[in-house]
């Protein structure tokens, strides 16, 4: 029985391969690959919607959900909003996807328009710097193997390199995203 299981998980993910499908390391789901969700070609992301305590990365067209992504992960301390550089905290809130760099330390990133003029002075207000530099990323450049499985950023939201491939191609600069507690 466990040969039989065996072979067939290895002609799974064979045939996923041949078909050009990737596929991304969840956490500690038993360290199975879960399939990538299918986006059908020519659509494009106009919202993101990131819910941290489900852990979940949504996108939408037209308030219609196209793709979902689980077992995300944030900053250090992931409760609660980013008030101060150097907290660790993923923030809350509505933001824009202002800029990509694929040249990052992480396997591709997305900006986040962190901070925004109320973040900003919040931070001013008690003589402290906001931070930013907040990113949508993949796994640190050089990394092999599955995605990090425990919150590990300074305040970004981190995927695995396969889903982060994924949302670079189908989300445009523009796009907004909510980040709710």
């Amino acid at each position: 029985m466990r040969i039989e299981l065996s072979i067939f998980l290895t002609l799974a993910l064979v045939s996923g391969c041949s078909a050009g499908v990737e596929t991304a390391q969840q956490g500690n789901s038993a360290d199975l690959p879960t399939p990538l969700p299918v986006i059908p070609t020519g659509i494009h992301a106009d919202s993101i919607l990131v819910d941290k305590s489900d852990r979940t990365l949504i996108l939408y067209k037209a308030d219609k959900e196209i793709a979902r992504y689980s077992n995300i992960r944030f900053g250090n301390a992931p409760e609660g909003h980013k008030h101060f550089e150097g907290d660790e905290r993923t923030p809350e809130g509505r933001y824009t996807i202002d800029g990509r760099n694929p040249g990052s330390s992480y396997h591709l990133s997305l900006r986040v328009s962190y901070p925004n003029a109320s973040d900003r002075a919040y931070a001013e207000a008690r003589g402290k710097s906001p931070g930013g530099d907040i990113f949508i990323h993949g796994q640190p450049n050089g990394r092999e193997g599955s995605a990090i499985a425990s919150d590990w950023t300074d305040g970004c939201i981190a995927l695995s390199n396969a889903e982060i491939q994924q949302i670079w191609d189908v989300v445009p600069d523009g796009a907004v995203i909510t980040i709710q507690p």
